[in-house]
């Protein structure tokens, strides 16, 4: 089993958990986020409870104190010393994502970029995005980026589907057509 897998398995277990207990699932996400920063900005921490000479007790423990220092929730507290009792704490990256990716499908939210050779007004964006809704039948979380290489025109990735409406493309079909 490849450790995305295996951090798809403690994401879903984590959200089906959280759902039973009616946690907040977002604060669920958050916590998890903020801990993954917390032990990235402190590289002692990270290369302690990422070491595999570490014994897995002493992970558990120190997981265990971590948890109540930061205030997590039961629900997270929980996971994360399963994690260090396990000695998968290395999966809290992937775990991470896989818990905002499946959060994101059960509220119906799908992930969209949109690129621009300028940056769009509001009521641009706000029309791409209801047009993607539609296309998606899902509601749309947008991130706008700039790059002036497209020359102009939008070119929109939603999940693995990509709309390219961008002028720099439609000049590279052109030439193709033209070269044929």
């Amino acid at each position: 089993m490849t450790s995305r897998t295996a951090a798809a398995r403690y994401a879903r277990a984590l959200l089906d958990v959280a759902s039973k207990e009616s946690a907040d699932l977002d604060q669920v996400g958050q916590e998890l986020d903020d801990f993954l920063r917390l032990l990235k900005q402190n590289s002692a921490l990270d290369r302690v409870m990422m070491n595999p000479a570490v014994p897995a007790p002493r992970k558990h423990a120190a997981m265990v104190e971590l948890s109540r220092l930061a205030g997590l929730s039961p629900v997270v507290a929980k996971l994360l010393a399963l994690l260090a009792e396990r000695d998968r704490l290395m999966l809290l990256d992937d775990l991470a994502v896989a818990y905002r990716d499946m959060l994101m499908d059960r509220q119906n939210v799908v992930r969209a970029e949109i690129t621009s050779s300028v940056p769009l007004p509001v009521e641009k964006t706000r029309a791409i995005e209801e047009k993607l809704a539609a296309v998606t039948g899902k509601r749309v979380s947008m991130v706008a980026t700039v790059n002036k290489d497209i020359l102009g025109g939008v070119v929109a990735r939603v999940g693995g589907t990509v709309y390219d409406a961008s002028i720099a493309t439609q000049l590279r079909k052109m030439r193709e057509r033209l070269t044929m």
